[in-house]
């Protein structure tokens, strides 16, 4: 039987897949806390202690950077604190439960550049209080991500320069390699949480540097192998 709307169903988010005419459909989004040692410190945390911790944001949440372009992006409302964190974005093309380690590569379709936009006043605020992350996380438009790169062109990445320069000022430098989870020790543990699909998206975790941008800012934001998208705060 043919499903009728009581309107038009809302469009299906998608990310464009490089040299090729189809695109990845969007389900959920997964992001890890404090995956790099220097930047769980510099939040407060004690990265040879801590285990993983995940959140979500919202899958229309997500801004297409097309490569070389400049993208006008929206600082939202009721934040006077909005923060940048670079992040390799890694696509799912199959998923499951209880994901072994050893094979939970094959369950990657591709990754890219990405960045996890925070209103960090707001997620401050949700600490103290001990109250979920979702307005701090999960604004209009706080999921910008260049187009995919599939693993059958550029392999699966472990390791890599991450970098973010606000104005020209490098302000996030690392190597991908400096990941407290791995990417595969990330799809197994979301695993035991989840049943993952196709469709699904990690924001892997960002480095030390995170920082604040204002309307004007434009930030460049590049992953060796999957090249540099730009952003320009409006």
């Amino acid at each position: 039987m043919t499903q009728i709307y009581a309107f038009p169903a809302p469009a299906q988010p998608f990310l464009p897949i490089i040299g090729s005419e189809s695109v990845f459909p969007v389900r959920r989004i997964f992001c890890i806390g404090r995956n790099y040692a220097a930047h769980s410190r510099e939040m407060g945390g004690d990265p040879t202690r801590e285990p993983p911790f995940f959140f979500q944001k919202a899958a229309d949440t997500i801004q297409i950077c097309p490569l070389g372009q400049i993208v006008d992006h929206p600082y939202p409302p009721m934040t006077s604190n909005y923060h940048f964190e670079a992040e390799m974005v890694v696509a799912l093309h199959q998923g499951g439960r209880d994901i072994k380690e050893a094979t939970a590569l094959d369950h990657v379709f591709g990754y890219a550049v990405g960045v996890d936009m925070t209103r960090r006043d707001r997620q401050d605020e949700a600490k103290s209080l001990k109250r979920p992350w979702e307005i701090a996380k999960s604004a209009d438009f706080s999921a910008p991500i260049g187009p995919l790169h599939p693993a059958s062109q550029v392999g699966h990445i472990q390791k890599g320069a991450i970098t973010l320069s606000v104005n020209g000022n490098v302000k996030q430098n690392a190597n991908l390699s400096d990941m407290i989870w791995s990417v595969p020790e990330q799809i197994t543990i979301l695993s035991t949480y989840f049943e993952l699909k196709a469709g699904d998206l990690i924001f892997s975790g960002t480095p030390e540097g995170v920082g604040a941008v204002t309307r004007g800012d434009v930030m460049n934001v590049a992953i060796a192998t999957l090249g540099n998208i730009e952003l320009r705060v409006v």
